[in-house]
C-alpha cells in the first residue's frame, strides 16, 4: 500500500510540473486565451465607408456637390465679318479668297447666384458677342441677356429666363488665408463641367495688368481655357471667387491661376442690378508708389503711402488743396500703402460725398477735405 500511494505522489508531482511548463511556454495547447497586454496590432482597421485611412485628409465631394450645379456654360457667337473689300477683285487677287462666312465663337463658364436668373461671369467670356447661351449642369439651355458689365474688373452680369434654378451660396472671401483649400469648378476646353482642388496660394495680388482693378486671389487648382468665369469655392461650396486668368507660357495651367474676390464681385453685382453700371469716386491725381528716392527729393521723412506727383487743374483733389509731393496715407476709413490700394480706397468713395484725406507733407501732417467726382471709363487714362 505504501508503495503504490508514493508511485501516485511521484506521477502527480511530476503532472503538476509538466503542467506548469506547458501553461508558461505554450499556453494555447492548453486552449488559455492570451490578455489584452500581449494583442499587438500589425495593421489597422480598414474603415467604415465613406471615411478615409489617411488621418486630416478630407472629401471634397460635399462642396463639389453643393456648388457643382449653381456652375454653367456659356457659349458665345459673334457674327462673320463682312468686309467691304471682300467683294473687290483685285483684293481677291492679291491677298486671295478671304473665308469670314463663318461666325466666331467662344466658351467660358459662368456661376448662378441669384433664383431670379443673375449670372456672375467675366466681362471678357461675353464682350462683344451677339448671341449668349447659357447650358445648365442639368442639361438645360437657354439664350442669355447681358444686364451689365464692368471691363475695370471684368465682371459681366447676365440674366437667363429659367424656374427652379440651383444657386451658390456666396461666401465670405475676406476671411481667407493663405493655405486655405479651395475648388475650381468650370468648363475647361469644352469638356464638360470639372472640378480641380488646390489651395490659396496668395491673397491681394495686384499689379499683373489684367484689370483696373486688381485684387486678385491666387491657386494652384488647375484653371484652363473655358473656365473663365467659373467658380472658386471652399470646401463648404460657397463661393469665393471668379477665376479669371492663369499664368502660362504653354496656354495650360502651370498652377498659377487668379480669381477675382466675391467681396468685389458682390459689390460690382450689386450695383450694376441696382443702377445699371458701377458708380465709382474720382478725384484726379497722379500717384506713385513712395520709395526711398522720391522721398529724398520731396523733401519727406515718411516711409509709407502713396505720394502724389501729378494734380488734375480744378479736379476735386485740387480743389481741396491737394498739392504735388503730398503722401496720401488714408482715404476716409482705409490706410493706403500703395497705388493700387489708392485707386481702390478712391474708387469705392461716392460721388459728390466729402471724404477725408489724410496726407503728410514738409511741414508735418494734416487732414483734407475732398468732395470726389464720378469715374467713368473715359477717365482710365487721366489721373485717379
Amino acid at each position: 500500500m505504501k508503495r503504490i500511494w508514493l508511485l501516485f505522489t511521484q506521477t502527480v508531482t511530476i503532472l503538476l510540473a509538466v503542467f506548469f511548463v506547458i501553461a508558461s511556454l505554450k499556453p494555447e495547447w492548453l486552449n488559455r486565451r492570451p490578455t489584452m497586454a500581449s494583442i499587438v496590432p500589425v495593421f489597422e482597421a480598414a474603415p467604415a465607408s465613406g471615411e478615409t485611412a489617411v488621418e486630416g485628409a478630407t472629401s471634397f465631394r460635399t462642396a463639389a456637390k453643393s456648388a457643382s450645379p449653381a456652375v454653367v456654360s456659356i457659349n458665345t457667337s459673334k457674327a462673320p465679318l463682312n468686309a467691304p473689300q471682300n467683294a473687290d477683285p483685285w483684293f481677291r487677287f492679291f491677298f486671295g479668297e478671304q473665308d469670314r462666312s463663318q461666325a466666331q465663337t467662344g466658351l467660358g463658364s459662368g456661376v448662378i447666384v441669384s433664383p431670379a436668373g443673375y449670372i456672375l461671369t467675366n466681362n471678357h467670356v461675353i464682350e462683344e458677342a451677339d448671341e449668349i447661351e447659357v447650358v445648365l449642369n442639368d442639361g438645360r439651355k437657354s439664350t442669355a441677356k447681358v444686364i451689365g458689365t464692368d471691363p475695370e474688373t471684368d465682371l459681366a452680369i447676365l440674366k437667363v429666363d429659367l424656374t427652379g434654378l440651383p444657386v451658390i451660396t456666396l461666401g465670405n472671401s475676406d476671411a481667407l488665408e493663405i493655405g486655405d483649400q479651395v475648388l475650381a469648378i468650370g468648363n475647361p476646353f469644352g469638356v464638360g463641367q470639372t472640378v480641380t482642388s488646390g489651395i490659396v496660394s496668395a491673397l491681394g495680388r495686384t499689379q499683373l495688368g489684367i484689370n483696373t482693378f486688381e485684387n486678385f486671389i491666387q491657386t494652384d487648382a488647375a484653371i484652363n481655357p473655358g473656365n473663365s468665369g467659373g467658380a472658386l469655392v471652399d470646401i463648404n461650396g460657397h463661393l469665393m471667387g471668379i477665376n479669371t486668368a492663369i499664368y502660362s507660357r504653354s496656354g495650360g495651367s502651370m498652377g498659377i491661376g487668379f480669381a477675382i474676390p466675391t467681396s468685389t464681385a458682390r459689390m460690382v453685382m450689386e450695383s450694376i442690378v441696382r443702377d445699371g453700371q458701377v458708380t465709382r469716386g474720382w478725384i484726379g491725381v497722379e500717384p506713385q508708389d513712395l520709395s526711398p528716392e522720391l522721398a529724398e527729393s520731396f523733401g519727406i521723412r515718411q516711409a509709407t503711402g502713396v505720394i502724389i506727383t501729378g494734380v488734375l487743374q480744378n479736379g476735386p483733389a485740387a480743389q481741396a488743396g491737394l498739392r504735388p509731393g503730398d503722401v496720401i496715407t488714408r482715404v476716409a476709413d482705409k490706410d493706403v500703402q500703395n497705388v493700387a490700394q489708392l485707386l481702390s480706397a478712391v474708387a469705392s468713395l461716392q460721388p459728390g460725398v466729402p471724404a477725408t484725406l489724410e496726407v503728410v507733407r514738409r511741414d508735418g501732417r494734416s487732414e483734407l477735405e475732398v468732395v470726389p467726382g464720378r469715374r467713368n471709363l473715359q477717365q482710365r487714362t487721366l489721373p485717379r
